[in-house]
């Protein structure tokens, strides 16, 4: 335990309390996705704690992909790029192959109100409305999944009219300000249903996985749901435990 000076962190454990502080920042885009933070020295020296102390928050940081360490250079805030974003969060692989980055095409797009579903998924009120997506995404060209994506329309204001990359996630942070920092899946094995069998190119009833995926930003507020409906003839669901 370490006491802090001035208008610090607080007389509490350390290592949490300046990660908490550091994540904030990110929160309220004091340092922009791409910026080079403080040296630890600087940061440590501001919050009244000791050198390892931040350096044990930044370990943390960047861990959970929040930051980048580059070598003789510094820390950087982590950038939603495709290659980041894809090996992160789309967690399907090529059996027997080595995984390339899919590619996306949108079938609808709108804004529209709130189902009782997204209303629940997303903490949203009565009257809320959603920007509502459906598309199809493809492996080595080819379609491994259909999903639908819901965001809270008042946080992603004109997102129904913009052209979409293929990593939405980049597009939420340098767009709207919002950082992906956890997604949370359930996974279940279930029956292909007959309205998303044309867009995979099967009869409905074949199984197939479907993850329900809720996405949450730096202030731990959920803003996205996805419910992802995957063939798994030739491709997986790979999760690293540590």
């Amino acid at each position: 335990m370490e006491r802090t000076g001035g208008n610090a962190v607080g007389f509490r454990p350390l290592y949490r309390q300046v990660y908490d502080t550091l994540l904030r920042r990110l929160a309220d885009a004091v340092w922009q996705p791409g910026q080079i933070l403080p040296s630890e020295g600087v940061l440590a020296a501001e919050l009244g704690v000791s050198q390892g102390t931040v350096r044990k928050a930044l370990d943390a940081l960047t861990a959970d992909s929040l930051l980048v360490r580059r070598q003789g250079r510094g820390t950087f805030v982590a950038e939603h790029d495709d290659k980041q974003s894809v090996f992160r969060f789309f967690k399907l692989r090529p059996d027997g192959a080595v995984a390339g980055i899919p590619t996306s095409r949108v079938l609808a797009i709108a804004e529209a109100a709130a189902t009782l579903d997204e209303r629940d998924r997303l903490a949203l009120i009565r009257n809320a409305r959603v920007v509502r997506l459906e598309r199809v995404r493809a492996l080595d060209g080819r379609v491994c999944l259909v999903e639908t994506i819901a965001v809270p329309a008042n946080l992603f204001p004109g997102l129904a009219a913009m052209e979409l990359p293929n990593t939405l996630y980049s597009l939420y942070a340098t767009r709207f300000g919002i950082t992906i920092a956890t997604a949370h899946e359930r996974l279940k094995a279930i029956a292909l249903p007959a309205d998303k069998a044309a867009f995979l190119g099967h009869a409905p009833g074949i199984p197939v996985l479907e993850v329900d995926r809720v996405a949450v930003d730096l202030e731990d507020r959920p803003v996205e749901w996805r419910l992802s409906t995957c063939l798994t003839e030739d491709i997986h669901y790979a999760s690293v435990l540590r």
